[in-house]
């Protein structure tokens, strides 16, 4: 369920805007969609994992946080990591 701490690094070197950059929205959010992917199919053969629902939904929630402090802030930005990641909005 959680991610491999080469999948957070490749994360993080992908979607960084400058050398050693992990604390970015864009960083950010492309860890958070990762997990929710993860979990999203932990929940195709685990029906009734409430517990973790509700985790996945927090992390929906901050994920969706993020993204609206990003569209405020720089639309440009969240109109090209959106279509990276492949969110809908």
């Amino acid at each position: 369920m959680s991610i491999t701490a080469e999948r957070k690094t490749a994360l993080i070197n992908e979607h960084a805007t400058k050398p050693n950059d992990t604390g970015s929205p864009e960083v950010q959010v492309a860890i958070l969609t990762e997990r929710i992917n993860n979990l999203t199919g932990h929940f195709k053969s685990h029906v009734k994992d409430n517990h973790s629902r509700r985790g996945l939904l927090k992390l929906v929630s901050q994920r969706r946080s993020l993204l609206d402090y990003l569209k405020s802030r720089n639309e440009a930005r969240y109109k090209t990591l959106i279509e990276k990641l492949g969110i809908r909005r």
